[in-house]
């Protein structure tokens, strides 16, 4: 991967893959996609990677798409669908098909496209001076990188209309309509998250994104095939060896 634009770091079981481009608040550009689905592909790969932490370098998560990157005789040509689809769509569709916990950390400003991605991520974790919003409307765009899909989902109809014009809020009003998790340092979400069952949190994550798109009897179908698996588990064992000894 492009140690450059993307760093990635393991350290106790966590991977920490952060947006490095700092001088423009950690836009994405083509090279940086390239290298942030690099990194997650390595991260998921490692059996040593228990959870993923992904922030921005110096104050900031992302500013969204670079549109700066684009040529300026590009401008005018480029075909925003299929930009999406070789980027944002690639690297959406990775996150939700990795089984280990993702956490993004806003440390800092976190909007458009920059914000989408962490709408993919399972955990989202701001800092108290985050600003976060979309401001696709602003430019003439509509809100993009799965931001229609997880946006409503996280925050009602409504209040995902109302965020589409482009205000930018507070971490503690995201925290308040349930945009984000929690305000602070991921620290101890991490810490939690790695006490967790590798297996379990798989087929959890699995089972509440199918969810929303399945009717009740397929529902329960899924936890039946899902609950067979987790059974048969040595993590599952051993837990349960560990509270019949407790007691």
């Amino acid at each position: 991967m492009n140690q450059e634009v993307v760093l990635y770091e393991v350290n106790d079981h966590v991977a920490t893959i952060t947006l490095n481009r700092p001088h423009v608040k950690n836009a994405l550009n083509v090279e940086m996609h390239t290298a942030l689905y690099s990194a997650f592909n390595e991260a998921n790969k490692d059996e040593n990677v228990r959870v993923i932490v992904l922030e921005g370098r110096d104050g900031a998560f992302s500013a969204g798409a670079d549109l700066k990157s684009f040529a300026e005789e590009e401008v005018d040509s480029v075909d925003y669908g299929t930009y999406l689809r070789e980027t944002y769509n690639k690297l959406v569709l990775q996150l939700m098909n990795i089984e280990k916990p993702i956490i993004a950390h806003l440390n800092g400003i976190a909007v458009g496209a920059g914000l989408s991605i962490a709408l993919a991520c399972d955990f989202r974790v701001a800092s108290r001076d985050a600003k976060i919003g979309l401001g696709f409307m602003k430019i003439g765009l509509v809100p993009d990188a799965g931001a229609s899909y997880f946006l409503p989902r996280l925050v009602g109809l409504g209040k995902a209309t109302e965020l589409a014009l482009g205000e930018i809020i507070s971490a503690e009003e995201a925290e308040r309509i349930n945009l984000i998790n929690q305000v602070g340092t991921p620290e101890p979400l991490v810490a939690h998250l790695k006490t967790v069952s590798p297996s379990a949190f798989g087929l959890m994550k699995k089972n509440f994104r199918k969810g929303f798109d399945k009717s009740l009897e397929e529902v329960l179908e899924l936890e039946v095939e899902t609950q067979r698996i987790a059974g048969a588990t040595k993590e599952h064992k051993y837990a349960v060896a560990q509270f019949v000894n407790r007691a």
